[in-house]
């Protein structure tokens, strides 16, 4: 049985037209909790209320754009997000993956590879994993756990995005050792991991911000310059 069928679908796009291309190509493959929005306001109002499993956001609505919804979401969710745009630029796509977005699609897309892509980051997400995989660990008084995918600093949560989570689950792999640029876009994006070496910073930035205790000075997740980046578990 395919578990991803039952997760909470989001489409948030203020073309009509694409909202029920999009919802007609999720049905057809299974996918029946679908929830969609033309607008940003009740794309927010849907997620508090609904808490859906992923989103897929146009990056141009009528009232905010999709880089400031997706910077509202992660104030209070950790759900994957795939980006859905006409807006096909480097800096557009490296703006919205640095945002913590999963996934960028340009339009027009193959409803296959929509299907495909929006599969995968549900299995990358949600597939059920042995929690021996997925340990607590301590960096100094800061706790990082794994299992449930937050961090415990200064007395606060924080949640990790997939994305975010996947690196360092490759980086605790082989804690104490250099793992290369490549190892972790491929960790984080799959095979398609070719060219977000720039985005990958973005995101060994923002995992500083939640495991450091001095983000400007990591003790921890480390730079090899030319290399990579190592995971050092002292106390």
């Amino acid at each position: 049985m395919d578990l991803t069928k039952n997760k909470k679908i989001l489409i948030v796009d203020d073309e009509y037209e694409i909202r029920v291309m999009i919802e007609g190509i999720l049905r057809k493959e299974g996918f029946f909790r679908i929830y969609t929005a033309s607008d940003a306001q009740t794309a927010l109002a849907l997620c508090r209320a609904e808490r859906p499993d992923i989103a897929i956001l146009d990056v141009m609505l009528p009232d905010l754009d999709g880089f400031e919804l997706l910077t509202q979401l992660r104030t209070f969710t950790p759900m994957p997000v795939i980006f859905l745009s006409a807006r096909g630029e480097d800096e557009d796509r490296l703006l919205g993956l640095g945002l913590g977005a999963d996934d960028y699609i340009v339009k027009p897309f193959l409803p296959r590879e929509l299907l495909l892509r929006i599969t995968a980051v549900l299995k990358r997400v949600y597939m059920p994993i042995p929690t021996e995989q997925f340990p607590v660990f301590h960096l100094g008084e800061i706790i990082v756990d794994l299992e449930s995918a937050t961090v415990l600093k200064d007395h606060r949560e924080y949640p990790l995005t997939a994305k975010e989570h996947a690196l360092l689950v490759k980086l605790y792999e082989s804690h104490g050792r250099i793992v290369t640029i490549d190892a972790l876009c491929q960790a984080g994006w799959g095979d398609d991991g070719i060219g977000y070496e720039n985005t990958l910073m973005v995101h060994i930035r923002r995992i500083r911000s939640k495991i450091e205790a001095d983000p400007s000075n990591p003790q921890h997740l480390l730079t090899v310059r030319g290399l990579g980046y190592k995971l050092v578990l002292k106390e």
